[in-house]
């Protein structure tokens, strides 16, 4: 998806859509972590730490049952 920034004030915005924040699990409410490597930006929505536990658990026991998989989906 090539988006462009929109003017906003003396700012420049990007609009997200709603099916990637849906995707994302976040809303108007939700705040991002920013970071770049200097060539890209990546943004990080910022959940409760409830809910980024149950995601790493989920993620381990993901990367437990299914390793080969996995393996093979990243070639």
């Amino acid at each position: 998806m090539i988006k462009t920034l929109t003017k906003h004030g003396n700012s420049m915005a990007l609009v997200i859509e709603k099916p990637i924040l849906d995707l994302l699990g976040a809303d108007a409410e939700t705040s991002f972590d920013i970071t770049t490597d200097g060539q890209a930006l990546v943004l990080t929505p910022m959940h409760d730490k409830v809910r980024a536990k149950r995601f790493k658990k989920a993620l381990t026991a993901v990367n437990r049952k299914y390793p080969q998989a996995l393996k093979k989906l990243a070639e």
